[in-house]
């Protein structure tokens, strides 16, 4: 198999059952996934095992003919990897689960198990008032901001995931937070308790 073909090429050599197609875009891929992966979880056992599970997701799709991200190989299996490592986290309790709702809150990945219900309930309404700010923003800026600080993605992968240059992800992000900052100071808004 040779290297020089592109990934939509070996993905469709591979449906047609290729074996080697699938051993070469593992082997192109496996530097970036792994080290994608690594830096999320810092361990490397977990790191294997979460590679392998997103290549199990990768087969089982490709197999079942339902890949449809041409020319778009490697940010659907970070997409996958991605989510593997939330699951994982989400399995063994180290990262707050967010239920039955589709605002992230911010204050519950601090955990502080002395805080007072007081406290609290000010955290949640400074929380709330955060979402409604961010709320305001247009919607470029917004997900730009969304993506990079309750998503934790790089400025690399939300260029990839919006189609934009990095340039133009991080001034987005510049001016979202130049907005935030500008609503915050025109409705004096105190967002500390």
């Amino acid at each position: 198999m040779e290297l020089q073909l592109a990934d939509s090429q070996l993905i469709r050599y591979y449906i047609k059952g290729d074996e080697r197609a699938l051993e070469t875009l593992i082997n192109r891929h496996n530097q970036r996934l792994s080290s994608f992966i690594y830096s999320k979880v810092n361990d490397r056992e977990i790191t294997e095992d979460i590679f392998q599970d997103t290549f199990i997701k990768v087969i089982r799709t490709l197999k079942k003919g339902r890949y449809s991200e041409e020319g778009k190989f490697l940010p659907w299996v970070m997409r996958i990897a991605h989510n593997l490592i939330i699951d994982h986290f989400r399995k063994n309790s180290r990262m707050p689960l967010f239920e039955g709702t589709s605002s992230f809150n911010i204050f519950s990945v601090i955990s502080d198990e002395k805080l007072n219900a007081e406290k609290q309930l000010i955290k949640n309404q400074i929380d709330k008032d955060l979402v409604l700010l961010i709320d305001e923003l247009p919607k470029d800026q917004k997900d730009v901001l969304v993506m990079r600080i309750y998503k934790d993605m790089s400025f690399k992968e939300i260029s990839e995931n919006t189609g934009v240059s990095i340039n133009t992800a991080l001034g987005r992000m510049r001016y979202a937070l130049i907005n935030l900052r500008k609503i915050i100071e025109e409705n004096n808004i105190v967002l500390t308790n």
